[in-house]
C-alpha cells in the first residue's frame, strides 16, 4: 500500500510554523523521490521564523522550511542513471538552469534562476517525502550515516570559504565567530593543512567546542577589549599575522578586525551575512595587498565534503547537540531561538520509523 503520512513542516509568518499533510509528490524524469530521514536547523530558518526574511529574501506566502538535509531514495524519474531505490543521499539545496552562463563556467550557485530550497519563494524539505533533481542527490558511502549526511550542508559552505582562501599546509588562520558556520570552517581549514588556527568568540561554551575540534588558539572577546587589543593578541598567538581570515558572523566589528590582521599579500573571506553597509578599514588592507572574498554558498564542494567525512579527516558527530522528531518541529525551533541547553546543530527526523541510538 502506498504511503499517505506526508507531514510538512510550513511557515506561514513570523512565529507561525504549522504542520500540515502535503500531497506525496511525483518526482519528474529527472528527479528522484525521497523519504526525508534527517533535517538541520540552519540559523537562516530562524531568521525566517522570527523575522520573515533574511536581506532581500522575504516570505510572502507559505513555505515549507529545511535544507540541511538527507533521505533515502523511494522511487526514479525514467531518466535518472546515477542512483536507484534505497541509495541514502546528501541532498545538495540549490538547482541550477544548467544553462547560464554561470553554470556553464562551474559557478552555478550564482545561478539567476537557481531554486534553493526554503529561500523564498521556493519550498524546503522538512516532510515526509520530497522530490529532487537526482544529480543533486549525493550518495553516501556505506561508512557515513544519514545525520551526518544532513551535516554536508553546513560543512560544503566551510569547505568552499578554504577554497576560496586557498588554504594550504603550513598556513595559519584566524576564525571569527564558533557558531555552525565557524565550527565547519575550522573543520575545513584543519582538513586541508592549516598548521595554526586563532578562534574568536563571546561564548566560553563554543570556545570550550571549538578546542576541542581542533583550534589551537581561542579568544574571549568582551566588551572591555579595544579592536587592537584583538589584533595585537590574534597576531601573538599565531606567532605572524595569519595567511587568512574568514569572518563567520557578519558582525562589523569582526570584519575589522579580520581586515586589520590578515597579513600582506592574505585573503580575507567574509561568510557571515550583516548590515548592508558597513564602516571598513579598507586602506590598511589596500597597503598589505589583502583580498577580501565573498562566499554565497558553496559550488561543486559537496564531494569534498562527504570525502573528507568518510575518510576521517573530519569528524562532525561532535557538532550534533539535539534530537527531535517531525511532531516535535515547533520545540526544535524555540531550542533554536532560545538557545536553551547550548545547541550547535539540532536535527529533526522525518523518518517516523526513527529511533534514538
Amino acid at each position: 500500500m502506498a504511503p499517505q503520512d506526508n507531514l510538512t513542516a510550513v511557515l506561514y509568518g513570523i512565529n507561525d510554523m504549522r504542520l500540515e499533510q502535503r500531497p506525496i509528490p511525483v518526482p519528474k524524469d529527472n528527479q528522484v523521490l525521497l523519504q526525508m530521514e534527517v533535517v538541520g536547523i540552519c540559523g537562516s530558518d530562524v531568521h525566517y521564523l522570527v523575522s520573515g526574511r533574511i536581506g532581500p529574501f522575504i516570505v510572502e506566502k507559505p513555505m515549507i522550511i529545511g535544507h540541511e538535509a538527507s533521505g533515502t531514495v523511494v522511487k526514479c524519474g525514467k531518466n535518472v542513471k546515477n542512483l536507484k531505490p534505497g541509495d541514502r543521499v546528501a541532498i545538495e539545496p540549490g538547482v541550477p538552469c544548467r544553462l547560464c552562463h554561470f553554470c556553464k563556467t562551474g559557478d552555478y550557485h550564482l545561478c539567476n534562476d537557481l531554486f534553493f530550497c526554503a529561500t523564498p519563494p521556493d519550498d524546503g524539505n522538512l516532510t515526509r517525502f520530497y522530490c529532487h533533481d537526482a544529480d543533486f542527490c549525493h550518495k553516501l558511502p556505506d561508512n557515513m550515516n544519514l545525520e551526518e549526511g544532513a551535516i554536508m550542508e553546513p560543512l560544503s559552505v566551510g569547505v568552499h570559504a578554504c577554497k576560496k582562501a586557498g588554504i594550504k599546509i603550513g598556513d595559519h588562520c584566524l576564525i571569527l565567530g564558533a557558531g555552525p558556520i565557524g565550527l565547519v570552517t575550522l573543520l575545513a581549514a584543519k582538513a586541508m593543512g592549516a598548521s595554526k588556527i586563532c578562534i574568536t568568540d563571546i561564548l566560553d561554551v563554543k570556545l570550550e567546542l571549538a578546542k576541542k575540534l581542533g583550534a589551537d588558539y581561542t579568544i574571549k572577546i568582551d566588551k572591555s577589549m579595544s579592536e587592537d587589543d584583538i589584533v595585537k593578541k590574534v597576531i601573538s598567538l599565531l606567532g605572524q599575522p595569519p595567511h587568512a581570515s574568514f569572518d563567520a558572523s557578519g558582525v562589523e566589528s569582526c570584519v575589522r578586525v579580520a581586515l586589520l590582521s590578515t597579513g600582506k599579500g592574505g585573503k580575507v573571506v567574509l561568510i557571515g551575512m550583516g548590515k548592508f553597509e558597513m564602516n571598513l578599514p579598507l586602506t590598511p588592507a589596500l597597503t598589505k595587498e589583502v583580498d577580501i572574498r565573498g562566499i554565497f554558498r558553496y559550488n561543486n564542494d559537496y564531494p569534498t565534503a562527504i570525502e573528507m567525512v568518510s575518510s576521517g579527516r573530519i569528524n562532525v558527530k561532535p557538532l550534533i547537540t539535539h534530537h527531535y522528531r517531525l511532531e516535535e518541529t515547533n520545540q526544535a525551533f524555540e531550542t533554536a531561538k532560545t538557545q536553551k541547553g547550548n545547541p550547535v546543530k539540532i536535527l529533526i527526523h522525518a523518518n517516523p520509523n526513527w529511533k534514538p541510538s
